[in-house]
């Protein structure tokens, strides 16, 4: 008797604490239910979609992977993908670089007022695309506040319409973005940035370190988390960027400014062709979560 009631203490003892694994499961199954219903699901029938010629009313035909081989062979949707590249240099690469500049340097000083403003530069991400885009196409209108300013300061050739021209228009869409993400970027490092402990900087300026070495022995190297996560959440906000080319320049002019969440629309809606638009759509999904998670098994291998 004694052995079984040492047995069943040394099987409890040996079974880790809490409920067991299929009653977790059980905890998690209608978060699940909501994520497959709302993303899995719709993933799926795009994929589906995908696969057929079908223009949304009539009955599809099936294609295959005729409408993946068009991407590569359609120059416009080819080049749809690298306008959102350059995307990422204005919406992840620029805010990061300003972005750490700014929380340094505001980090660095102990300024008054700082609650005040991480509220200001954060500001932009509270207000709709939408609304945005209509502001800054304001300010590009050929009589809009760029170019009276640049008229002001004596610099007459240099105005154009700037949302019109062929060379400026992806550039001018890519300044917006670079001043929505900015404030994100900043507040994100700010934060990592106030978890340092003081002692490192004590540490840096013993051994002789200037500001500019203690920001790169000492800074960066404490906040590669923060910076790993404005990366990601700003090259899919570049990738997926739809609302602010729809309101500025609709893709133009031509397609100088078509991207490929913009084609999905115009393919789905423009021309009818709803399998080539899902298509986009699944091979955009894949390179964000590509791109994404290259990112995060870099920062991870970085820190370990």
């Amino acid at each position: 008797m004694s052995s079984r009631v040492t047995g069943r203490a040394g099987a409890s003892a040996a079974r880790p604490p809490g409920e067991p694994r299929r009653v977790a499961y059980l905890y998690l199954l209608p978060a699940f239910a909501v994520y497959a219903a709302f993303l899995l699901y719709p993933i799926g029938r795009a994929v589906q979609f995908s696969l057929y010629d079908w223009d949304g009313l009539s009955v599809g035909r099936w294609a295959g992977l005729d409408n993946y081989a068009a991407i590569l062979a359609d120059e416009g949707l080819r080049a749809a993908f690298g306008h959102a590249l350059v995307l990422i240099g204005f919406y992840a690469v620029g805010p990061l670089v300003i972005g750490l500049a700014l929380a340094a340097i505001l980090n660095h000083a102990k300024v008054r007022g700082l609650g005040f403003f991480r509220t200001v530069v954060f500001l932009p991400q509270v207000i709709a695309m939408v609304v945005v885009a209509i502001a800054w196409r304001r300010v590009y209108a050929p009589d809009g506040t760029l170019n009276s300013l640049l008229g002001a300061l004596g610099l007459d050739s240099l105005t154009r319409g700037w949302l019109g021209d062929y060379a400026f228009a992806l550039p001018a869409v890519g300044v917006v973005g670079t001043w929505f993400e900015t404030g994100l970027v900043t507040v994100l490092l700010l934060a990592g940035m106030s978890r340092i402990p003081a002692d490192l900087y004590e540490a840096a300026r013993l051994d002789g370190a200037g500001a500019v070495r203690e920001f790169f022995a000492v800074t960066l190297p404490s906040v590669r988390g923060e910076i790993a996560v404005a990366l990601t959440l700003t090259v899919i906000a570049a990738l997926r960027t739809f609302d602010l080319v729809y309101v500025t320049t609709r893709g133009g002019p031509g397609t100088s400014t078509s991207v490929p969440s913009y084609e999905v629309y115009h393919r789905a809606f423009g021309l009818g062709q709803v399998g080539s638009a899902a298509a986009v759509g699944v091979t955009l999904t894949v390179v964000i979560f590509a791109i994404s998670f290259g990112i995060n098994r870099f920062a991870d291998r970085r820190v370990s």
